[in-house]
């Protein structure tokens, strides 16, 4: 049974990721607004929230998480520690926990998950666009670093063009608008090709045209290697973030586990 219109999600962290989440999952009506609750702890950001998209938006994460099927991580890596903390013992054996925190791992999807919590977090992630299951994790952080980084990749070659038609002249409101209608325009058509990008670029390609006097120009300035060293330097730091949260999460809970045995026992309690 789809899971769809009638779970309960709890949103931990409502940030730009998370909005766009929320949105995702409201205009999918995957769930109803009075059946999401998000944390974020100004009051305003609240406020805004409520008045966007009629969820619950309050301070707490304990309390976003409180009556949820599916928890969502959403804060900052460096937060997920103190977060998690926070939440772990008050989260119950049957809720889902969904992180998109970078280098985050909570634990992948076992036989112990139901066929309704698959569908849950199916439904979640598809708020962002489109899923896919894998059997390492390791694709996951090749993924944060391919795909979950994408668009600041995407962002800067938008610029980069924009700022171009502007030294050609043009005002830079039009260039903007002719850059993402050209950015649009192929990624639909590349994703309804079955070609390869490459032949896709040489079918756009003259011989002696603008388009090869511009790769040219691309090639010479080692484009596919500064995108790639990119890509890479993304999936370093990705890497990098899980180990440390692994380490604060495990620092911390050793700290608890010796408090908790510091803690005096019935006996030696006074009154």
């Amino acid at each position: 049974m789809s899971a769809k219109g009638e779970m309960r999600v709890g949103i931990v962290g409502a940030g730009v990721m998370a909005e766009a989440m929320i949105g995702g999952l409201l205009a999918d009506r995957a769930v109803a607004p009075d059946a999401l609750a998000a944390s974020h702890p100004r009051r305003d950001r609240r406020e805004t929230l409520t008045q966007r998209y009629g969820i619950r938006a309050v301070g707490s994460n304990a309390e976003a998480a409180r009556d949820a099927e599916i928890v969502v991580l959403a804060v900052k890596p460096q937060m997920l520690g103190r977060v998690m903390r926070e939440l772990g013992p008050k989260l119950s054996a049957d809720q889902v926990v969904l992180s998109i925190v970078a280098g985050a791992t909570i634990g992948t999807a076992s036989s112990a998950c139901t066929a309704r919590q698959r569908d849950i977090a199916r439904a979640v992630l598809r708020a962002l666009g489109e899923e896919r299951r894998v059997d390492d994790e390791e694709f996951v952080a090749m993924a944060t670093a391919l795909s979950g980084t994408g668009p600041t990749y995407l962002f800067a070659v938008m610029e980069a063009l924009i700022d171009a038609g502007v030294h050609l002249g043009f005002p830079r409101e039009l260039a903007h608008d002719l850059v993402v209608a050209t950015l649009i325009g192929s990624a639909e058509y590349a994703s309804r090709s079955a070609l390869h990008p490459a032949q896709l670029k040489n079918l756009v390609t003259s011989p002696g045209g603008t388009s090869a006097a511009a790769i040219y120009e691309l090639e010479k300035g080692r484009i596919r290697t500064v995108l790639s060293d990119a890509v890479w330097a993304a999936y370093r730091r990705t890497l990098e973030l899980g180990a440390r949260l692994e380490a604060e999460t495990s620092r911390g809970a050793s700290e608890q586990s010796g408090a908790e045995q510091n803690q005096p026992t019935s006996s030696h309690r006074v009154g």
